[in-house]
């Protein structure tokens, strides 16, 4: 059983910064792709961030954090990184990590709370 741990939470004021962090229990090879994304009060799971295992590592950003978030990491050892700057009331959610093995299927973390509040 794969589990996905994420870490690096917290509260935050308007205008700071957090880096969570996911590693994986079990070393999956050659994963497709780990990512973030999140799910705030009343809203549906959006894409945060994802770095591709493949190819040259290519990173796509949801359009809310781009300019403002940065993923990291090492994709082929489980490891994956989110810097995020600016943080903001809206980016308020539980950040879970993803782990895809292949195209259709991969791991999803328990979720990490993040709350921007003054």
């Amino acid at each position: 059983q794969v589990q996905l741990v994420e870490s690096g939470g917290g509260l935050v004021q308007p205008g700071g910064s957090l880096r969570l962090n996911c590693t994986s229990s079990r070393r999956i090879f050659g994963p497709f792709a780990m990512g973030w994304y999140r799910q705030g009060p009343g809203k549906e799971r959006e894409l945060v961030a994802t770095k591709s295992g493949t190819g040259n590592g290519a990173i796509n950003y949801g359009d809310s954090v781009r300019g403002r978030f940065t993923i990291s990491g090492d994709v082929s050892k489980n490891v994956v990184y989110l810097e995020m700057n600016n943080l903001k009331p809206e980016d308020t959610a539980v950040y879970y990590c993803r782990l895809d093995q292949s195209p259709t299927y991969g791991y999803w973390g328990r979720g990490t709370q993040v709350t921007v509040s003054s």
